[in-house]
């Protein structure tokens, strides 16, 4: 196996810095997911935090999540996301959420959860190890003031280097809705793999389902797309 030294970060914090201070952002970091839920509360009215991240489910702290929470120049809200190790154990990602699945449901929907299902691809019945899901992924703003721009490249892959940082995980994972995926999005956000049909949430009362790609990266990922020109990305992505 080839492992790439990730010691370069601070040409990678250097030049995020650098474009985040172009549009005005500034971006804090936390673990204490009270404060988190207070923070969307303020400046996301009208989202429901996600059960992964609900601290009356789940014991997170500063060893085994963190939460990003971007600002304007006037220190308004503009961007939220959030990762948090999973207890896999021995088992692999794919075992793990064929038994796990119903704990991370899509916020604010009533889920069928008799007619819902996860199904598990290649890859996730691959990974074990030190597991961090990635999930609460927003950004806002007028439009056309940050869509486009490019700035996604940036925060996601805040997000990746972050993890490697404080929670050192072999992979991370994530479901992002199809319409979302095929906009681009994970690739935009820095993810290099993904699973179509990884799950299908059923709202109560639908005919249709919602249907989610699970995207994931190696810790090894990372440090490849996190080694690569971030200027060149933000351009292309815009």
């Amino acid at each position: 196996m080839t492992m790439h030294a990730f010691s370069n970060d601070n040409f990678f914090r250097a030049a995020s810095a650098d474009i985040l201070s172009r549009y005005e952002v500034k971006l804090t970091i936390g673990s204490d997911f009270e404060e988190y839920r207070d923070l969307l509360a303020e400046g996301r009215p009208d989202h429901v935090l996600g059960a992964p991240f609900d601290p009356e489910l789940h014991d997170l702290n500063e060893r085994n999540a963190f939460w990003i929470v971007g600002r304007d120049a006037n220190g308004k809200m503009m961007h939220a996301q959030a990762m948090r190790l999973l207890d896999t154990g021995f088992s692999s990602v794919g075992e793990y959420f064929r038994y796990n699945f119903k704990k991370f449901p899509p916020p604010g929907v009533d889920i069928d959860y008799k007619r819902s299902r996860y199904r598990a691809g290649p890859g996730a019945q691959r990974m074990k190890g030190r597991v961090c899901y990635h999930g609460e992924v927003w950004m806002g703003g007028e439009p056309g003031q940050y869509r486009g721009s490019g700035l996604s490249c940036v925060l996601g892959r805040f997000a990746f280097m972050t993890a490697l940082q404080r929670l050192k995980p072999d992979h991370v994972v994530g479901f992002m809705l199809k319409p979302v995926a095929f906009k681009g999005f994970a690739e935009r956000q820095g993810y290099m793999h993904a699973e179509p049909g990884a799950l299908r949430w059923y709202a109560q009362g639908a005919e249709t389902p919602m249907e989610t790609f699970m995207v994931y990266m190696s810790d090894e990922d990372i440090r490849f797309v996190l080694d690569m020109p971030l200027k060149e990305l933000v351009a292309l992505a815009a």
